[in-house]
């Protein structure tokens, strides 16, 4: 057992005190886990454009308030009833679980796990908080909180790498959103088939996991739409067959230049990842009449978007998700499989790196154009 199993840990932690105010990093008490939870040491962390929506409070004003929820790090402590993984494990947080037993997880037909749901209200599954400052609690981020140099979920929202993966763990913080959200919109919520074609709204992370999971499942034809063109070459290095950039055709909407590479038909899958409300209803339009499918995967500061009726009444179908669809028992490690035989680069997402400290700067690079994802080191294995 670690000496600090049942202790609370004094760590260094990313905190947003409210809407729109500067991140701060500060000394925040993190309690040691219940039965079912474990306390995680972390390694990495990611930023994710959900991140910030949580700093303008979304989905609603939960302050004080530990960011992050995309990571990897080691586990540190276990609670009395955790079987699943031990001391020393290396682990991936993600915020959807997967009990196995539930009528969501045995139909097939959902990844939301009616038993261990993916958490809104910035608290652990017993509505209470394992972290805390100057004895004023805060609230967590989904299930975890990763911008910390330790954290407690619940082992039912983690996820052991295999020594056998043998992937760069760097890589592997990737995966615990934002990639995995657009490679299992693809692979698990549309099943894409070999030969159809695909059009992709918004190359970030999640995009990039949008044109890979099309291609790994044999799409003909694979369209990204962006404005920034440093986003072409990251689009074809994960298998994007065709760019457009609204900007150089102003007079044509973005749904009538897919169609114009595709014959006038538009496409049979569509999927929207970048969160701007006006695309929603281009990724929808840009689909073939009758049989056209589009998936919101994006999320932007609207509780509501503008669509179409007419898209809709025309036969098309379009479908929101929550991780892609993606079970993370089910399916994550065959993502982790697929990394290993570098099915695909998850070293093509990495353009910046920052220390915890700097995370605040870590923001304004994600602004920056030729940024895709930023990559926070937080601490080393011992």
């Amino acid at each position: 057992m670690s000496k600090t199993s049942s202790q609370a840990i004094t760590c260094k932690a990313v905190v947003c005190w409210g809407e729109g105010e500067p991140l701060k990093i500060e000394e925040i008490q993190v309690e040691p886990p219940k039965s079912t939870e474990v306390r995680v040491k972390m390694l990495y962390a990611s930023l994710c454009h959900t991140d910030i929506l949580c700093c303008k409070a979304f989905p609603g004003p939960l302050f004080p308030r530990v960011l992050g929820h995309e990571g990897v790090g080691v586990v540190e402590s276990v609670g009395d009833e955790v079987k699943e993984v031990k001391e020393g494990d290396v682990v991936i947080p993600t915020y959807v679980g997967e009990c196995e037993e539930c009528e969501n997880c045995r139909s097939g037909r959902s990844n939301l796990c009616l038993k261990h749901p993916l958490t809104l209200h910035g608290l652990m599954l017993d509505n209470t908080s394992r972290m805390s400052i100057r004895g004023q609690d805060l609230y967590h981020l989904f299930s975890c909180s990763t911008w910390s140099e330790y954290m407690v979920i619940d082992v039912n929202y983690v996820i052991k790498i295999d020594d056998q993966n043998n992937i760069p763990l760097s890589h592997a913080s990737f995966l615990s959103c934002g990639f995995s959200t657009g490679f299992g919109g693809a692979w698990k919520e549309f099943n894409v088939e070999r030969g159809s074609t695909v059009a992709v709204f918004g190359l970030g992370a999640v995009g990039l996991g949008a044109i890979s999971g099309a291609r790994i499942q044999g799409a003909d034809k694979i369209i990204g739409i962006d404005k920034n063109p440093f986003k072409k070459d990251k689009g074809e290095a994960f298998g994007m067959t065709d760019f457009i950039n609204p900007e150089e055709s102003k007079d044509k909407s973005a749904s009538e230049l897919v169609k114009e590479i595709t014959g006038g038909t538009g496409v049979d899958y569509s999927f929207e990842c970048s969160g701007v409300p006006s695309l929603l209803s281009e990724a929808l339009e840009a689909t073939k009449l009758g049989i056209g499918k589009a998936l919101s995967i994006g999320v932007g500061n609207n509780a509501s978007v503008p669509v179409s009726v007419l898209s809709l009444c025309c036969g098309r179908t379009l479908k929101g998700t929550v991780f892609g669809g993606i079970k993370p028992k089910s399916d994550l490690p065959i993502l982790l499989q697929k990394c290993k035989n570098k099915e695909f680069e998850l070293d093509e997402l990495l353009t910046h790196q920052v220390e915890l400290e700097d995370t605040n700067r870590a923001i304004e690079l994600l602004k920056q154009q030729d940024c895709v994802k930023v990559l926070i080191k937080i601490s080393s294995i011992d």
